[in-house]
């Protein structure tokens, strides 16, 4: 039986949070045959925008706590999508980098993010999209 608004609760942490559940669910599905997590493809897309950037940056970047990030980095050097480098000109600091593996399906999971996000906004128009994005940033960054 199909929920009908009247029925959610008038709950704007409760709406955020179910309406998280379905974006990222709606994305686990779609990188599952990449065999990738949502965390580990922000972190990819991060590199892509900047590549070169120690834990504490990239963390920054996203805002994510170094305890969260610790992990997902690790599991990703390990299944070989990301490599980790020694600073040139600090020996005690490691940079990060999409691998070969990761850079060749850069276009491929890129598009992945967009079909995903294209799929959660189909029902807005343009200038409500647009709006929701703007919000959601405004909430993110306050």
């Amino acid at each position: 039986m199909k929920k009908k608004i009247s029925d959610v609760p008038d709950c704007t942490v409760f709406l955020l949070g179910k309406a998280y559940q379905r974006a990222h669910g709606d994305f686990k599905k779609q990188l599952k045959p990449f065999n990738l997590t949502n965390m580990q493809h922000l972190v990819l897309e991060g590199l892509w925008y900047e590549e070169g950037k120690t834990a504490a940056e990239l963390g920054k970047l996203l805002i994510l706590d170094k305890a969260t990030l610790s992990g997902v980095i690790e599991r990703m050097v390990e299944g070989g999508w990301l490599v980790k480098k020694q600073d040139p000109e600090d020996k005690r600091v490691s940079r990060l980098f999409p691998s070969d593996k990761a850079n060749k399906m850069k276009d491929e999971l890129i598009n992945a993010r967009k079909q995903a996000n294209d799929k959660l906004l189909a029902g807005f128009t343009r200038e409500e999209q647009v709006l929701f994005k703007r919000l959601l940033r405004d909430l993110v960054w306050e």
